[in-house]
Protein backbone atom coordinates (compact mmCIF):
# COMPACT_ATOMS: atom_id res chain seq x y z
CA UNK A 1 0.00 0.00 0.00
CA UNK A 2 3.24 2.48 0.78
CA UNK A 3 4.21 1.68 -2.65
CA UNK A 4 1.16 2.99 -3.97
CA UNK A 5 0.84 6.06 -1.80
CA UNK A 6 4.67 6.97 -3.08
CA UNK A 7 3.72 6.31 -6.62
CA UNK A 8 1.06 9.03 -6.67
CA UNK A 9 2.27 11.40 -3.90
CA UNK A 10 5.77 11.67 -4.77
CA UNK A 11 7.68 13.62 -7.12
CA UNK A 12 9.68 10.65 -8.21
CA UNK A 13 6.33 8.87 -8.16
CA UNK A 14 4.47 11.27 -10.62
CA UNK A 15 7.39 11.45 -12.85
CA UNK A 16 7.59 7.94 -13.58
CA UNK A 17 4.31 7.80 -14.47
CA UNK A 18 4.46 10.15 -16.72
CA UNK A 19 8.08 8.54 -18.06
CA UNK A 20 5.58 5.03 -18.07
CA UNK A 21 2.74 6.83 -20.36
CA UNK A 22 5.60 8.82 -22.69
CA UNK A 23 7.39 5.96 -23.88
CA UNK A 24 4.30 3.97 -25.22
CA UNK A 25 3.13 7.48 -27.26
CA UNK A 26 6.54 8.15 -28.18
CA UNK A 27 7.33 4.89 -29.53
CA UNK A 28 3.68 5.05 -31.59
CA UNK A 29 4.52 8.04 -33.02
CA UNK A 30 7.99 6.94 -34.21
CA UNK A 31 5.89 3.84 -35.96
CA UNK A 32 3.93 6.49 -37.88
CA UNK A 33 7.05 9.11 -38.69
CA UNK A 34 8.93 5.88 -40.31
CA UNK A 35 6.29 4.10 -42.13
CA UNK A 36 5.16 7.23 -43.62
CA UNK A 37 8.68 8.26 -44.49
CA UNK A 38 9.32 4.53 -46.49
CA UNK A 39 5.52 5.11 -48.23
CA UNK A 40 6.95 8.36 -49.20
CA UNK A 41 10.37 7.41 -50.91
CA UNK A 42 8.53 4.14 -52.26
CA UNK A 43 6.30 6.61 -54.10
CA UNK A 44 9.42 8.96 -55.08
CA UNK A 45 11.10 5.84 -56.29
CA UNK A 46 7.86 4.46 -57.81
CA UNK A 47 7.51 7.81 -59.96
CA UNK A 48 11.13 8.08 -60.87
CA UNK A 49 10.94 4.82 -62.87
CA UNK A 50 9.90 4.97 -66.55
Amino acid sequence: MKAIVDLFSTDYGLLSIAVLLFIPFMAWWFYRFFTRKMEESERAQAAKRP
